[in-house]
This record gives C-alpha cells, sequence and structure tokens, in this order.
C-alpha cells in the first residue's frame, strides 16, 4: 500500500472545471495496483480510508500532522491484516483473532516493529475511531474492539466513559512526563549560549549560532509555546521591548495560524526573555540575513516576496495579508525585503531555522556528558511542561497578586494587572497554554507534580501572615502529605 499526499498544483492542467475540494497535504492510501475500485459500486478498502481521512478536518482533526498520523495508523494495520489474509471490514472474529496477533506483533515481534505502551495506545484509539466512523456510515459491520464501561470524574463531576480493554496499561502520566526544576533550567540555558554552569566558557566547545539558540530556548521557555508555534513565529510578530525593565509579564499573541486548532491566544513573556530575544533581532540575526539572496526551493512553493511589513501584515507578493492568516508553509516561504527568511530564526545562509528539537537534544546531551550526568533529555514540550509549572507556582503563591502594588512605578496594562490579580489560577493558565476547557488543563496539571507547589504555597502564605512558625507549617505539612510520620496519609 503506498501512502501519498494531495497537492493541487497545476490542477488547471488536469481536465477539471473546478479545483479539487481535498485538502493540501492529504495523505491518500493506493493499493500497489493504482486502483481504488474493483467494479462500478466497488469501492476498495482503501478508498474507504481516504473518505475517513478527507472527513478529519471538519471532524475535530485540523492539524495537517494528525491526517498523516491517522492515515499511517490505518495504513500498518490495513497492511498487517493483508498479510494474514484478513480484510479491513473483516468479521468481528477474524478481526478480533488479528488484533490479538498484531498486539503481541508490536509487543514482542521485531524489534523495529515494537511499539511501547503509550504508542500502541495512541494506535488502538485511531483504529477505534476509524472503526466507528465506518459502522456508522456502513462501510463495516464490526469492529475489533471490546469495551468495558467506566467513570470519570472532572472538576467534581462524574460521566460515564468507554474504556477500550486493547490499551495496555501505562506508568502513572507523573512518571513519564517531566519538566525542568529551576537549577536544571539556569543549566540548560547556559549550556544553548555555549557557557559552562559558572558561567564562564564552556572550553573546548565551538557551537554556532548561540545567541539565536538561548534566545528562541528561553522564548519558548517563558511563553509555554508549542514546538510549532515559537518555531514559526516571525520577526514582525515580537512584541515591543518596555522602555524599563518591569518584573510583570509582557502580553505575547500566539497567532491563529500556527497554533493548535488554528486558535488565536495570548500569552505571555518575561523582561529578560523579551530583552534577549530583540538582542539577537539587532545584532545577530541581522549579520547572518540581511543582504542574503536565499529563497526557498521549488519543492516548497513559489517565493513569497514580502514588503511593507509591520506588527500586523504586509504586502505577501504585491497582496497586503495578516500575518496571523499565514500557515507554517507559508511562513517558511517568506523572503524578507532585505533578504533572507521572515522567520524568527534563520540557519547560516538566512533560510528559515526549525531544527529546535536536534539543537535541544545536543545541548542536554553536552551537559550530561560533560557536567551533571543527571541532566535529562530536552525535548521542546519539556519546556511547555516547565513553563507550566512554574506559572502555576507564581500564581498559586500569590506571585502576581502583588502585580497590582506595581501599577504606579510600570508602564504595564492596569488591566493585565487586575486579570493577574483576580482569576483563578487554572483559568489563567489555560488561557496561557491555550487549552479549551479549564478541564483540560486540570487533566494536564494531573501529570504534573503539583503536590509540591501547594505544599510550599500553603508554608508560605502561612509565615508571611504571621499565622505560623517555620516549625509549625512544616510539621503540618508532613502531616498533610505523610511525609517523615508514620500517621500520615501517604
Amino acid at each position: 500500500m503506498i501512502l501519498n499526499f494531495f497537492s493541487a498544483r497545476g490542477w488547471e492542467s488536469w481536465g477539471l472545471e473546478c479545483r479539487p475540494l481535498i485538502p493540501e497535504r492529504m495523505p491518500v492510501l493506493i493499493d500497489d495496483d493504482l486502483r481504488f475500485e474493483d467494479g462500478p459500486a466497488a469501492a476498495r478498502p482503501a478508498a474507504v480510508v481516504n473518505r475517513w481521512l478527507r472527513e478529519l478536518p471538519s471532524s475535530g482533526a485540523p492539524a495537517a500532522s494528525s491526517w498523516e498520523s491517522y492515515a499511517r495508523v490505518v495504513k500498518e494495520w490495513a497492511e498487517f491484516l493483508a498479510e494474514h489474509g484478513v480484510g479491513l471490514f473483516d468479521s468481528r472474529g477474524q478481526l478480533k483473532y488479528a488484533l490479538g496477533k498484531y498486539a503481541e506483533h508490536r509487543a514482542t515481534g521485531p524489534m523495529a516493529e515494537r511499539f511501547a505502551a503509550t504508542t500502541w495506545g495512541r494506535h488502538m484509539s485511531v483504529l477505534s475511531l476509524f472503526y466507528r466512523w465506518a459502522i456508522a456510515e456502513g462501510h463495516a459491520e464490526a469492529e475489533p474492539f471490546t469495551y468495558r464501561t467506566a467513570r470519570a470524574l472532572f472538576a467534581g463531576t462524574g460521566r460515564e466513559v468507554r474504556v477500550n480493554l486493547a490499551v495496555r496499561r501505562t506508568p502513572k502520566p507523573h512518571v513519564t512526563i517531566k519538566y525542568l526544576e529551576p537549577d536544571f533550567t539556569a543549566l540548560f540555558l547556559l549550556g544553548l549560549r555555549g557557557l559552562a554552569p559558572d558561567g564562564g566558557p564552556d572550553d573546548g566547545y565551538r557551537g554556532r549560532e548561540l545567541a539565536r539558540n538561548a534566545a528562541v530556548g528561553e522564548l519558548a521557555l517563558a511563553t509555554g509555546l508549542r514546538l510549532a508555534e515559537f518555531s514559526h513565529l516571525l520577526v514582525y510578530e515580537i512584541p515591543a521591548l518596555p522602555t524599563r525593565p518591569t518584573p510583570v509579564p509582557i502580553p505575547f499573541g500566539v497567532p491563529a495560524g500556527v497554533t493548535k486548532g488554528r486558535k488565536f491566544r495570548t500569552t505571555w513573556i518575561s523582561y529578560e526573555a523579551l530583552a534577549a530575544v530583540h538582542h539577537y533581532l539587532e545584532l545577530d540575526r541581522p549579520a547572518t540575513a540581511d543582504g542574503s539572496a536565499w529563497v526557498p526551493p521549488a519543492r516548497w512553493g513559489e517565493p513569497l516576496l514580502v514588503s511593507e511589513p509591520d506588527a500586523r501584515g504586509g504586502r505577501v507578493n504585491g497582496v497586503r495579508r495578516r500575518w496571523d492568516a499565514l500557515t507554517p508553509a507559508e511562513r517558511r516561504r517568506l523572503v524578507a525585503p532585505d533578504g533572507g527568511s521572515c522567520l524568527l530564526a534563520v540557519r547560516n545562509g538566512g533560510g528559515p531555522f526549525t531544527a529546535w528539537p536536534s539543537v535541544f537534544e545536543r545541548t542536554s546531551d553536552r551537559i550530561r556528558s560533560r557536567f551533571e550526568p543527571r541532566f535529562p533529555h530536552v525535548h521542546p514540550h519539556r519546556l511547555r511542561h516547565t513553563f507550566s509549572m512554574r506559572t502555576l507556582e507564581y500564581l498559586v503563591s500569590g506571585h502576581y497578586r502583588r502585580a497590582a502594588r506595581l501599577v504606579t512605578d510600570t508602564d504595564t496594562d492596569a488591566a493585565l494587572v487586575f486579570y493577574l490579580s483576580k482569576a483563578d489560577p487554572l483559568l489563567v493558565l489555560r488561557d496561557l497554554l491555550g487549552h479549551s476547557s479549564v478541564l483540560t488543563t486540570e487533566k494536564y496539571l494531573r501529570r504534573l507534580d503539583t503536590t509540591r507547589i501547594y505544599r510550599e504555597a500553603y508554608e508560605q502564605s502561612g509565615l508571611a501572615d504571621g499565622l505560623v512558625s517555620q516549625v509549625a507549617a512544616e510539621h503540618e505539612a508532613d502531616a498533610e502529605f505523610g511525609e517523615g510520620t508514620e500517621g500520615g496519609l501517604g
């Protein structure tokens, strides 16, 4: 089975009256004989899968990366079934036998074919969605899964959910999703700058684009942006730096074109992180990009030449466009008036740079091998987790409630200060992370170690108000959290 990706380029020469309705980059599955049907009314399973894929953009999966992931899951399942003489829409008995064999294959088969429990769970979730759609549309009569009913509790409200019994048990989420503690965060930022833990030069290391790496790494930590979001920011979308340092966070708009679900949101950034970005924009970036003859490769599509840019938009190939309407693929093709890419981060030669997973991984590997053996692997989403924990800690401890007293001393918008001082911490964090519901934020936080944050906030608030002594606070916290006492709650 062949996996291809649709492109409408040159559709005018296909003999069609109208542009096809298939979205760009939509996966298309094709059988090896290049046929979609065996007769006028006998669509092959691959064609049915393609119909399902085409409905994904309007069924809760707007991202092209999700379409590709879903297509690969069904493709691998269909190929496995074909190897064992089972059809994609075979009887329930045959499908269940095949699922058992598939589970064994992915758990203990050849090394290259094995799945971790979380990967297996994602595949089963996708296949469950596909078979439920196929049954509802009349393409299938059965699915291979068995479900049980469970009761889930969110924000004090219970509801019944269906649990797929094919999913393997996994460790508690907080064990598998980590964040950086403050000392490791500082160590990581120093590593991105090419410095040793003491802040001095890292002898023997000759890194390149260190100012760029440090600026973008600090931006990711200070804003909580996802990889696709901070990788595709344009230089024009970076907020202006306040005239003087301020301890109050600075609003940072996240353009809809790069966000998950295409929804604009506002997060925030610290003055120090924003200053580092502006330092890169003013000194190091122009030395790399200005005057560059870079143009996007032909496989990306035609260059998008920018003129008259401002904070909201500019002329793109002569037509006025808003930046927030541009997709990541379009942003990579933008060519600045002075040459080079319009993306915030550029590589040698002026082209766009987006390989942040590699940069972060190499930095963490160097720190681990040269300075701190305990230092973890750092992937871009770990920085988002770190932002979440640090922000929650500030909010819970009342850090931003003190911001109201700074209104008269700063240029900060008073409305932001009021928002910070009055809003519920989970509501604030929901908006900053771009979650659709506070229930999502609650579920997300359960995957992180929030117990420490609430315990420390409890102790510090008691001390600040003169209600309890340090010893009393520690004793009561130990009793509440079962640390060091035999009668604790555990």
